[in-house]
């Protein structure tokens, strides 16, 4: 069997995408009134997310351990590599670089220094090396170019929930919240921060696609949208990239899994922008 690719259920692909290109994803975790959930596995009610101190964390050693090694059995040698969420925003990167170690260079581990749907499109980017026959060091190589080069942004309603839960500093915190001012928050080098800011949500959410159609120009381009319950406002959002950006290779729609609506809270949309995904049909 090719190399194996795994990732982490930041990765917000849809389940008939992951199945059709044999991506593994290990859970991240929910922890509310002493009850832990596995996103992905568990069911997790929706008043969950909206419960004060409720916490989140990456995936567990033994979860990546177990994946790890199913994985790397499924291969018949010829290995797995892991993309996983930026390693400033989630402990999931280092645990699997611990676990990783036990196997001699069988697995290797990519930084993918996003979160959401740019996690991805980074792991999708390597299953496809791996499905043209590529080893483990050009898939390895394939999701590091990608990593390098995928642009992630996202609106917020506020930024509490990010504040509260440390993924993003508290002078961000008072940019963001004076006069009612709407942020635009992207990745940098793997921490999250502040781009722009805006006086409403609307004209944050039309700034985010002047971004993107300017991130993207002609080339061609992999779009993606994703949402915290906001279904209507994502098709729209993705509607005008389709119209806007003239070399669309594939585009997806996809909610925000619930370990980052903790995070970004109910309301939040995003576009990422990716540059070496192939067609998906």
């Amino acid at each position: 069997m090719p190399v194996v690719v795994v990732t982490d259920s930041s990765c917000c692909l849809p389940p008939e995408i992951a199945t059709r290109f044999r991506i593994r994803q290990v859970p991240l975790h929910i922890v509310c009134d002493g009850v832990d959930y596995r996103e992905t596995v568990d069911e997790i009610p929706a008043e969950v997310l909206a419960t004060p101190g409720v916490t989140t964390s990456g995936a567990t050693p033994a979860d990546l351990e177990k994946t790890f090694a199913k994985a790397l059995k499924d291969s018949k040698g010829d290995g797995v590599v892991a993309v996983h969420m930026s390693r400033k925003l989630s402990s999931t990167w280092s645990a699997a670089r611990v676990v990783a170690d036990q196997y001699d260079g069988a697995i290797r581990v990519v930084d993918s220094r996003s979160v959401g749907l740019a996690v991805g499109f980074t792991a999708l980017v390597a299953a496809q090396a791996s499905a043209r026959g590529g080893d483990r060091d050009a898939v390895y190589e394939s999701a590091v170019r990608e990593a390098a080069t995928i642009e992630s942004m996202i609106c917020v309603s506020d930024l509490d929930h990010l504040r509260s839960s440390g993924r993003i500093s508290a002078a961000s915190r008072m940019l963001g919240s004076a006069l009612s001012i709407k942020p635009i928050l992207h990745t940098v080098d793997g921490s999250l921060t502040l781009r722009e800011r805006h006086r409403t949500f609307s004209k944050a959410v039309a700034k985010m696609i002047d971004a993107a159609c300017e991130i993207a120009g002609a080339r061609p381009v992999s779009v993606g949208v994703q949402h915290s319950d906001a279904p209507e406002a994502a098709e729209q959002v993705m509607a005008e990239l389709q119209s806007r950006i003239p070399d669309v290779v594939t585009s997806m729609t996809t909610p925000l899994g619930p370990v980052l609506s903790v995070h970004v809270g109910t309301g939040a949309v995003g576009v990422t922008i990716g540059s070496t995904l192939t067609p998906l049909d």
